[in-house]
């Protein structure tokens, strides 16, 4: 399919700042529709869901409308998926729920590679039940997390493997598959943080092997809450701490108190706007893979331009190494700091943020420490025109 990126921008309002967005892996940009979604939503009338009024009625769509949207964008099942404030407000929940059978013995193996929302919640779980916290290592070299690697540190006490799909900080991709078909075979479940790999390629939960897959709307174009995905019958058979009226069902025992409709309604939107890049007529499915082979395949040809671009320059160190990784680059400066280079180039309206933007171990892992260094992210609508005028703001900061 043909990728028409100016036609993309256009609906983008807030572009017309003139400003180029490398921010988007901490949060991308919003098509209108997308906000005219929840706006609607907020000024239409609304309830707590149900069967009798039209305003009950009206919640309930929204809800089962949005379950079907991420099912489709994940291909997921619909029933299984559960809603939240955000992936790390999710991920500490679950991990109440499932270290509730923990003991002393049990393991939980966590990577270096991962953003904190995905490492913390399973520490804390594991050391108050006195399970064993084991890590796996990325090589700091290449930025790859390897399968090998993971499986070093699995035994048959492991419990659950904790692994990200797509590296926040340096875009590593590790080969998840691989990794969840040895933690299955070590008789561990599968938790896959998709925060930062769903807004970049496409993403079937099954394939990947995950028994958990949890990510954020509002890093594909949507608005700001969390998803989480499971198979309705693992849901099943676990039990949150719940308030004793609010239901039992699954997957709704997951969701603690009412649910934000409207961002449920702009979180279908960012779905159907995704969708909507590819040509009419197939199924949302169909149209999502399509699309998101078209956004990926865009975004890799930005990322070589600037790769290219980063390898003229002098006293530039680029973190991301690995040979299957999305659009993000995590780069240093020779005698000079990546939070003075943000500073530069967003008075050149250049929006390119510093830190270590939660991914706090795999920072010092690469020998950054807490600081990390200045993200680069491309996103669906970054042009050929952002990047030459990144090239140039940090041409000029070198300098």
């Amino acid at each position: 399919m043909a990728y028409d990126v100016s036609a993309l921008r256009a609906q983008f309002p807030s572009l017309a700042s003139g400003n180029a967005h490398f921010d988007g892996p901490g949060g991308s940009q919003t098509p209108q529709s997308v906000a005219d979604a929840v706006s609607a939503t907020l000024s239409s009338p609304i309830a707590n869901r149900g069967n009798v009024t039209a305003a009950e009625r009206a919640a309930d769509a929204v809800v089962l409308g949005a379950r079907q949207a991420i099912g489709d964008l994940l291909a997921a099942d619909p029933r299984g998926v559960v809603f939240g404030r955000s992936m790390t407000a999710l991920t500490y929940d679950l991990a109440r729920t499932l270290s509730a059978s923990w003991g002393p013995g049990d393991e939980v193996v966590v990577s270096r590679l991962d953003h904190d929302a995905n490492v913390r919640p399973w520490v804390q779980a594991a050391q108050a039940a006195g399970a064993t916290v084991c890590w796996a290592h990325f090589d700091p070299g290449t930025g790859e997390l390897t399968a090998d690697a993971v499986a070093a540190a699995l035994s048959d006490r492991t419990r659950l493997v904790a692994v990200t799909g797509a590296s926040n900080l340096i875009g590593t991709r590790p080969p998840v598959a691989e990794i969840a078909r040895r933690a299955h075979a070590a008789g561990a479940l599968v938790f896959v943080d998709g925060v930062h790999l769903t807004a970049h390629a496409t993403v079937h939960v099954g394939e990947l092997g995950a028994d958990f897959f949890a990510c954020s709307p509002y890093k594909f174009l949507g608005p700001h809450c969390g998803v989480l995905t499971s198979d309705p019958a693992l849901l099943e058979s676990l039990h949150p701490a719940k308030l004793m009226p609010s239901s039992d069902a699954v997957p709704e025992r997951f969701e603690l108190g009412t649910l934000p409709y409207e961002l449920l309604a702009g979180t279908t939107a960012a779905v159907d706007f995704i969708a909507g890049l590819a040509p009419p007529g197939a199924e949302r499915r169909s149209r999502v893979l399509a699309a998101m082979a078209a956004v990926e395949e865009h975004e890799d040809r930005l990322r070589e331009r600037l790769e290219r671009g980063l390898a003229d320059l002098p006293s530039i160190t680029c973190w991301s190494r690995a040979s299957r990784r999305t659009p993000t680059l995590l780069l240093t400066f020779d005698g000079q700091d990546a939070s003075d280079a943000y500073v530069f180039l967003a008075e050149r309206g250049v929006n390119a943020p510093a830190g270590s933007f939660y991914a706090i171990e795999a920072s010092r892992w690469l020998g950054l420490g807490d600081t990390g260094g200045l993200r680069l992210g491309l996103a669906p609508y970054s042009n050929d025109e952002d990047v030459d005028r990144a090239l140039q703001a940090l041409a000029d900061f070198v300098r």
